[in-house]
């Protein structure tokens, strides 16, 4: 049962999330005080926080989710910078809000196959959640990613992973980190995509005090936090140009410099990147600096769509029901033959990702079994 902490003064605020998700079977402690809230984080195993807007918004070493009463761009930024995943408007969009954290439990990309176990890093005094979903199926394709990332891991090699969304590119990531000499040390992620083009400087690099109207203090940057460990670049494709010059500095040099600053910080990261474009011709259009590519490109591994793992169907289908029927607390569902043929079928442009949407689906709204009556009735390609 994920465990979620809830930080807001607003008592009304805290009894009726606590209420709500506690019947999402999540279990829930609540506290009015960012000390308090700061302590638990340290002492309880949390998978997430959840922190009133109205609050002076802190990293506590947990993913945060950030809802507040008064929404505008300034606050957002603001909540961003200090690690909040996501931010949302009160009333509350329960639907989203139970999404996001479905995310977090999920780690990112569900994904693709193997006896590996699910294993929990932590690093420095900074607690995260980074459960480690193992990569399913026995197909050719997948036991080709699984070769790559055993012989690539023990390096420092950088890595570049290709493929659609919703394959798995970053659990590939976080095998290459977990099978690594830098396992001990921190894997940090930056979605590339998600950030605005004026903030992913100092997403990446950092920033000083009064380097721009909201820069309150001095803010370390991704490259910084993932010192000694390893930096998951994702969705590289839709850097800014910019951007991108800093970031081959970066790995020219293995030094950084924070926004509005003037000294040289030395960094030991070891970069994995990933995109679902086309990186060549990202390149011929001049959208992607070529020297970058080169430096990225070490090793590449391409992630295969699902279209091109159907083998591996019925394995992710059989993972997918023991996992979410655990979360949900219902006893597990058996699937006929049929359904599975039905669902091997289907195109699966959104992936693993679509897939385990739809089993979670038909779980939810099928009888004992899951059938191929259930799958053509809430499953319409």
């Amino acid at each position: 049962m994920a465990k979620i902490l809830l930080l807001s003064h607003s008592k009304s605020m805290l009894n009726s999330l606590s209420e709500r998700l506690q019947f999402e079977n999540y279990a829930t402690t609540e506290t009015d005080s960012l000390p308090s809230a700061t302590e638990l984080s340290h002492t309880g195993d949390y998978d997430a926080a959840i922190v009133d807007g109205e609050m002076t918004i802190t990293d506590i070493g947990l993913p945060l989710i950030v809802v507040t009463r008064k929404p505008n761009i300034d606050s957002a930024v603001e909540a961003l910078r200090h690690g909040a995943i996501d931010y949302l408007s009160a009333p509350i969009d329960m639907n989203r809000l139970l999404t996001v954290l479905r995310g977090i439990s999920h780690d990112g990309d569900t994904a693709t196959a193997s006896e590996a176990p699910r294993r929990v890093v932590r690093h420095s005094s900074k607690r995260t959640n980074c459960a480690t979903q193992p990569i399913i199926g026995r197909s050719e394709a997948i036991e080709h990613v699984r070769s790559m990332i055993r012989r690539v891991a023990p390096s420092d090699a950088r890595v570049l992973v290709l493929g659609e969304n919703g394959t798995g590119k970053e659990l590939v990531a976080r095998w290459l980190h977990l099978k690594s000499g830098r396992s001990a040390a921190p894997f940090v992620e930056v979605n590339c995509a998600a950030i605005p083009a004026e903030l992913i400087e100092s997403e990446l690099f950092g920033h000083e005090k009064g380097s721009f109207t909201s820069a309150v203090k001095q803010r370390k940057g991704k490259f910084e936090l993932a010192d000694g460990g390893t930096l998951f670049m994702d969705e590289i494709g839709d850097m800014s140009l910019s951007a991108q010059a800093k970031v081959l500095r970066a790995l020219q040099e293995n030094k950084i410099t924070r926004v509005g600053g003037d000294r040289d910080i030395a960094v030991d990261v070891r970069v994995v990147a990933a995109t679902n474009k086309d990186i060549r011709h990202e390149i011929e259009l001049g959208h992607f600096r070529e020297d970058l590519y080169h430096r990225l490109s070490v090793i590449e591994i391409d992630v295969p769509p699902l279209r091109e793992r159907r083998d591996d169907i019925a394995l992710l289908v059989d993972h997918f029901i023991e996992e979410i029927c655990t979360r949900h607390s219902i006893e597990a569902k058996g699937i006929d033959a049929e359904a599975i043929e039905l669902l091997t079928v289907r195109p699966w442009t959104g992936n693993i990702r679509e897939l385990h949407n739809v089993v979670e689906r038909l779980i939810i709204l099928s009888d004992e079994r899951i059938t191929a009556d259930a799958v053509r009735l809430y499953c319409k390609a």
